[in-house]
């Protein structure tokens, strides 16, 4: 406590929500108009999430949170392909920069091939029976920084050779 003031050191990084909000204010500001949008869906979707549950979310399930928000986009994308509607696709993409700028760096499949051989040896999986066992290890390791989808169908060709 200096002259009436406490000083809290240690907190090197912005929780998750804070910095959405803070950008959120700061895409207001300079009248950006998709970040605007794109920040306000996710704070919703964040607020409808601790509703629900009559918490506050941590920042692990924040993170879960906007990680399904991307994989949102990328199904709108693919429909929006299959309709020949290059504008939605525009959107889509700039609204995943949006978020993904938000979420922890992606792992390469290079990192992700070597995560989960890992998880293999660790888990002495065998077979794509084996494939929950490994896919249970590896979620909270990757949460945030690769897609599910991705990472079960990496888990599915190592089970398999």
């Amino acid at each position: 406590m200096f002259l009436g003031i406490t000083v809290k050191c240690g907190r090197v990084t912005m929780e998750i929500k804070e910095k959405l909000t803070q950008n959120l204010k700061d895409a207001m500001r300079a009248k950006d108009e998709v970040r605007k949008s794109t920040i306000r869906l996710a704070l919703a979707s964040i607020k409808n999430m601790e509703i629900d549950r009559q918490v506050e979310l941590e920042d692990n399930e924040i993170l879960a949170i906007l990680q399904k928000e991307v994989k949102s986009r990328r199904e709108t994308i693919e429909g929006a392909e299959q309709a020949g509607r290059q504008d939605l696709i525009i959107e889509a993409e700039a609204e995943i920069k949006i978020l993904e700028s938000f979420l922890p760096q992606q792992l390469t499949p290079e990192q992700l091939f070597q995560l989960v051989q890992q998880a293999i040896d660790e888990t002495g999986a065998a077979s794509k029976r084996d494939m929950g066992k490994v896919m249970k290890m590896l979620m909270p390791k990757v949460l945030g920084r690769a897609d599910g989808k991705t990472l079960s169908q990496i888990v599915s060709t190592l089970l398999a050779s």
